[in-house]
């Protein structure tokens, strides 16, 4: 596996390795070892599995207490998935990470604690899986809201127009939503 760092940190690409033939493919999506010797020393507690549609826009959430760190991949479709830095010490605050994720590339992303975490499907039948470090929390659950100017996510919009749950169109812009010490 490959362990790519970005901007924000703590917010590392991952690009497993993908053995394939006329048969299929065969890859490892989570190796404790492996994680741990690149600086990821993580327990996975619940694992999540949506399954949406083109268009459909999901986030951008967080859970304040009880923050969850994520490991996300998409297993069929495409999604453009995005990660804001709530954590106000961060020298990277405010600043948002954006990248596709598909079947086809297979590449996953590790998503620390004190991140807002959304996607935007970009294909039909889209499945996206993710571990979480800790459990799902209803009532610590907020949602940053996904187009914030102040942040200016560059979400690929150009023929899609974003399908949002109630919750998500009433997110809460970053001056206004809790945030990380």
């Amino acid at each position: 596996m490959q362990f790519t760092p970005t901007d924000i940190a703590g917010l590392i690409v991952i690009e497993p390795r993908v053995f394939g033939d006329d048969r299929g493919f065969f890859m490892e999506s989570w190796n404790a070892d492996l994680f741990r010797s690149a600086g990821l020393d993580l327990r996975f507690v619940q694992d999540n599995h949506s399954r949406s549609s083109r268009g459909v826009l999901r986030g951008l959430h967080y859970q304040l207490p009880g923050p969850q760190g994520k490991l996300v991949r998409v297993t069929a479709g495409a999604v453009y998935d995005v990660v804001v830095d709530l954590r106000r010490s961060s020298p990277s605050f405010g600043k948002w990470f954006g990248i596709e994720l598909s079947a086809r590339n297979k590449t996953m992303l590790y998503v620390p604690e004190g991140m807002a975490h959304g996607f935007l499907c970009l294909e039909d039948g889209t499945d996206f899986l993710y571990k979480c470090t800790s459990g799902y929390a209803p009532e610590n659950e907020h949602s940053l809201l996904w187009n914030d100017p102040a942040i200016g996510i560059q979400w690929p919009l150009s023929d899609i127009s974003p399908t949002l749950s109630a919750k998500d169109a009433a997110g809460l812009p970053l001056s206004e939503t809790p945030v990380f010490s």
